[in-house]
């Protein structure tokens, strides 16, 4: 699978990455210069009264146990989910949902976390966006999110405990809620109500799906957006540690990815299997983050 050095948008397409150059631009206060003279004002978030009225983390407890990790048969497109290995997970708490936009201005408004770069897609971030302060925080790089990580006293999970989350505790479940098919009242993806059509951001507030959570009560593990985690992306699973442990590499390499996004066209890449992967310099509106401790 071939690794794109640039900012990466993922599709939800099929098991590889995207990418398309857009980069920082000079900005006045709040407005975004994107050709020539033109010029569009940009939504700016009242970020002390987001902080003000942010709801906490929530935290839920995921017991210990083993489990399989991955899938001979990947879902199409991809052939990165073997060999099939036995894991073995500690006990953690998991957030019940990835980090929101007011949360994240919290974080902003105390000093400790900066805002999204402003980009020629920055009108399809959440943070941009009126209304959104429940909606996935997207559009961060990977010291962003670390860094806000740091401030909720808590990391990014390794990939071993995002699937065995995803998977209720470990079971053999095709998608977080089980084996049941794909629908809309269980994931936030492709159709008309999250704008695909538009190619716009097709996010929706943070568990606005109940039916699809995991046994545990975890929301949009399937769906809304991709979740970054600490391991650094191998094509396959050799080599790759049994204890629940991320595999680690390079810095600011290519990071694993889960759960997808709004952006998927195939209930197959909705998967608690299915995995990608993001360059972690820079941010995508496809992408978010949850938190573990």
């Amino acid at each position: 699978m071939k690794k794109i050095m640039m900012l990466v948008v993922l599709l939800g397409l099929s098991g590889g990455a995207y990418a398309a150059e857009f980069g920082e631009l000079a900005v006045g206060a709040g407005v975004l210069k994107t050709s020539g003279e033109e010029q569009n004002e940009l939504f700016r978030p009242d970020v002390a009264g987001y902080a003000a009225n942010a709801r906490p983390v929530e935290w839920v407890s995921i017991p210990a146990g083993k489990f399989l990790m991955g899938a001979e048969i990947s879902a199409p497109g991809s052939n990165n989910t073997r060999p099939v290995r036995g894991v073995e997970i500690k006990t953690f708490k998991m957030a019940k949902a990835v980090v929101t936009v007011e949360q994240y201005a919290k974080c902003v408004n105390e000093g400790k976390c900066t805002e999204p770069a402003i980009t020629y897609y920055s009108f399809n971030c959440n943070w941009y966006t009126p209304d959104r302060r429940a909606y996935p925080m997207n559009c961060l790089n990977g010291a962003q999110m670390k860094d806000f990580a740091g401030f909720a006293g808590a990391r990014l999970p390794t990939e071993a405990e995002w699937e065995y989350a995803a998977r209720s505790g470990g079971k053999n479940n095709k998608y977080p809620w089980g084996n049941e098919p794909v629908t809309h009242d269980r994931a936030v993806y492709d159709g008309p109500e999250n704008g695909i059509g538009g190619g716009t951001n097709g996010t929706m507030p943070v568990c606005s799906k109940p039916a699809g959570n995991t046994e545990q009560g975890l929301c949009d593990m399937a769906g809304n957006v991709w979740q970054v985690t600490q391991d650094i992306y191998k094509d396959s699973y050799a080599g790759a540690p049994v204890d629940g442990g991320a595999v680690t590499g390079a810095a600011d390499g290519d990071n694993v990815i889960r759960g997808n996004s709004f952006y998927s066209s195939d209930e197959e890449y909705l998967r608690a299997d299915f995995r990608s992967y993001i360059y972690m310099r820079q941010g995508s509106y496809y992408v978010g983050f949850r938190l573990v401790k």
